[in-house]
C-alpha cells in the first residue's frame, strides 16, 4: 500500500504560509520516504465563527512541486470542475503531467462549499451534472480523443490534448453519493474517500455504495484503486489516528488488511516536527 501526505496550503494548516515552505515540507516528505504527495482545491474558507482563510492555489502549487520533486507522485483531493473549463483542465494536467516525468495522478471532484462559488462567481447549481459532462471531457481527451461535445453546460468541437502524456494518466474520483459514484465506475482509474481514523461503519457504507455504482455501471471494482484519507491528530472531534508513531503503524495495516491501495494522511498541523513522528510510522508500517 502507498502512503501520501497532503500539503498545508494555509499558516494556519501548519507549515503552508508561503511557497518556500511548502517546498520544504515537500522536500522533507519526499526524502523520509513518502509516495505521494497532495494538494486540496479550495480557495478560501469563512466559518460562522473565527477567522477566514485563504489557500494557495492547487494547479500553480501542482506545477511547482513536479519541477522541484523527482520521486513522489501528486496529486489533487481534489480538483473542483466547477472551477475550469474542461478542456483547459485536460490541457492543463497533460502539461503538469510532462514536468512531472509521469508522476501526475489527476484527482477530481464535483465541489461542494459554497460560500467560495459565491465569492468567486462560479455556479453552484447542477454541481453532479456538470461534473458529469466535464469527467467524460477530461478522460476522453487524456486519452488521445478528438472531441465534439455539445451538452447542457460544455461546447466542444474537434478539441485534442497535443501533445498527449506520455503514459496513461491516473484519474482519481472522490464519492460518496450514488450518481458520483456511478460516474466514478463509469470513466476513472481510482475512488477516493475520506475522512477516517481507523476503518469503521462509515467506511463500510461508503464502500459498499462504491460497489453498488460499479455494479450499475457494470464495471468490475477490482479493476478500480481505492484510496482512502486518513487524518492524523490530537483532535478528539474527528475521526483520526492517534499522533504517535506506532498508531500510525497500526492504522495503515488495518487499512491495508481491507485491499486498499493507496491511504493519503492528512497530518493536523502539517509541522517538520509532525512530520517525522508519522514517517517514522510509515517506516513502522513498511517493516511489519
Amino acid at each position: 500500500m502507498r502512503v501520501g501526505f497532503c500539503l498545508a496550503q494555509a499558516p494556519s494548516d501548519g507549515a503552508g504560509g508561503t511557497w518556500r515552505e511548502i517546498r520544504e515540507m515537500a522536500r522533507l516528505a519526499e526524502d523520509g520516504g513518502a509516495d505521494s504527495l497532495w494538494v486540496s482545491d479550495h480557495f478560501i474558507y469563512r466559518p460562522e465563527s473565527g477567522d477566514e482563510t485563504g489557500f494557495h492555489e492547487a494547479w500553480t502549487l501542482v506545477s511547482a512541486l513536479a519541477a522541484t520533486t523527482t520521486r513522489v507522485q501528486i496529486g489533487m483531493l481534489v480538483l473542483a470542475t466547477s472551477f475550469r473549463p474542461p478542456g483547459l483542465l485536460a490541457k492543463m494536467a497533460a502539461t503538469a503531467d510532462d514536468i512531472a516525468g509521469g508522476r501526475l495522478i489527476l484527482g477530481l471532484g464535483c465541489g461542494w462549499y459554497e460560500p467560495e462559488y459565491r465569492a468567486f462567481g462560479y455556479p453552484f447549481d447542477h454541481r453532479v451534472g456538470r461534473f458529469e459532462e466535464a469527467i467524460e471531457i477530461v478522460v476522453r481527451l487524456l486519452r488521445g480523443e478528438r472531441v465534439t461535445f455539445g451538452g447542457r453546460w460544455n461546447q466542444l468541437e474537434d478539441a485534442a490534448v497535443m501533445p498527449l502524456p506520455a503514459h496513461r494518466t491516473p484519474i482519481l474520483v472522490a464519492a460518496t453519493r450514488p450518481r458520483m459514484m456511478r460516474a466514478t465506475a463509469r470513466w476513472a482509474d481510482a475512488w477516493q474517500t475520506a475522512w477516517y481514523g481507523l476503518p469503521d461503519a462509515q467506511y463500510a457504507k461508503d464502500h459498499d455504495g462504491f460497489l453498488a455504482g460499479c455494479a450499475a455501471e457494470g464495471r468490475d471494482p477490482a479493476t478500480l484503486e481505492i484510496m482512502v484519507g486518513v487524518n492524523v491528530s490530537t483532535d478528539p472531534d474527528d475521526p483520526t489516528l492517534a499522533f504517535d508513531a506506532s498508531a500510525v503503524a497500526d492504522g495503515l495495516a488495518a487499512w491495508a488488511d481491507l485491499g486498499v491501495g493507496h491511504v493519503q494522511l492528512g497530518v493536523h498541523p502539517f509541522t517538520a516536527a509532525r512530520l517525522e513522528t508519522v514517517l517514522e510510522g510509515v517506516d513502522r508500517f513498511r517493516k511489519s
